[in-house]
């Protein structure tokens, strides 16, 4: 399974990496949906499913060289580089433009899912009424998803590494975007920003030679929670794979209709215009994050006015949006052709 990659290549994996990462971290963007449209999708899903029993006797044995081979590792690897570079950078980055700039982020992201639909749909030949029907189920559901109404918080460890198992759903099915799901399950501030933060400050402690961590009980219950999620997300990420590659395996066309469907329906939930609406205790008080933000609890969306000049400059990061998708998913397409 292990491909033989140019350099160019190898680029455009870690790319494609940064923006799954970027994805990943807004919600009601699917870093999946990257993975369909830059054409890795089925190659990222067969990957994951060679982590099995036969992976696990290759590491019993010490056969590292091939479990590197077997698990199609370079093309993982490049992959998680380019997760851990965005984390780090193009998620902090985008933190900052949602803040100030938020209209104008949704809008570009609206744009780049509706070029993603034109472009993996343009060339599915199977149209049939059935697959016409896995398509609307699939819009149904991802438009259901965006009006539900979150949970509350909870720090609970079972709780939260079902959190990771479910979470993790974006990376694999394209459409169903996993921060917007940690949203409805109320743990969207816990586990992807005061874990994340607490994290962060621990290991620039860490580099500090600053262990006064240790005796910060809130701290340390942070990166407990951030361990268990983890290890969720990754009972998610190949367990989701295992039932998608067989899937893909034996109901293929059926499947690219659902993850179109979804991938629509997804639509409803990064609407550009639309005003949060911030979660409150019984008292009424706003509820804040460890960086004193409030937390959104839910959108309330709006149907634009024509008459201000926000709504054109929405309307021009739209088709930004969809132009840089198509852009980008051509420009893959002829690099592939130049070295076929």
């Amino acid at each position: 399974m292990q491909q033989t990659r140019t350099y160019s290549d190898k680029v455009f994996l870690v790319i494609k990496g940064i923006l799954m990462g970027a994805a990943n971290k807004v919600p009601g963007v699917s870093g999946g949906m990257v993975a369909f449209v830059g054409g890795f999708y089925e190659e990222f899903i067969f990957s994951l499913r060679r982590f099995n029993i036969n992976s696990l006797k290759l590491i019993v044995n010490g056969r590292f060289r091939s479990l590197w081979y077997y698990t199609n590792g370079r093309f993982l690897s490049l992959l998680i580089l380019g997760m851990v570079i965005s984390y780090f950078s193009v998620s902090l980055l985008l933190d900052y433009l949602i803040t100030h700039y938020e209209l104008y982020v949704w809008a570009s992201f609206f744009g780049m899912i509706l070029g993603s639909i034109y472009y993996i749909s343009k060339d599915f030949e199977e149209w049939n009424r059935r697959n016409i029907g896995f398509m609307l189920l699939g819009i149904i559901a991802g438009v259901s998803i965006s009006f539900l109404e979150p949970a509350a918080q909870n720090d609970n460890l079972w709780f939260v590494f079902f959190c990771g198992i479910v979470g993790v759903s974006g990376m694999t099915l394209p459409g169903l975007s996993g921060s917007f799901i940690l949203i409805l399950l109320g743990n969207y501030v816990l586990l992807l920003v005061d874990s994340v933060n607490a994290l962060y400050l621990t290991l620039s402690e860490i580099f500090q030679l600053d262990f006064s961590f240790l005796n910060n009980e809130d701290r340390l219950r942070l990166l407990e929670v951030l361990l268990v999620f983890t290890a969720g997300s990754i009972t998610g990420l190949v367990s989701l794979s295992h039932i998608l590659g067989y899937l893909l395996k034996q109901y293929k066309n059926a499947t690219f209709a659902v993850i179109i469907g979804f991938i629509t329906g997804s639509l409803g939930v990064v609407w550009p215009w639309k005003e949060a609406e911030f979660r409150k205790d019984t008292e009424g008080v706003f509820l804040l994050d460890q960086k004193g933000n409030k937390i959104i609890d839910n959108y309330d969306r709006y149907i634009p006015q024509l008459d201000e000049l926000s709504t054109w400059i929405a309307i021009f990061f739209i088709l930004a949006g969809t132009f840089l998708v198509l852009w980008l998913a051509i420009a893959e397409l002829k690099n592939r052709k130049s070295y076929a």
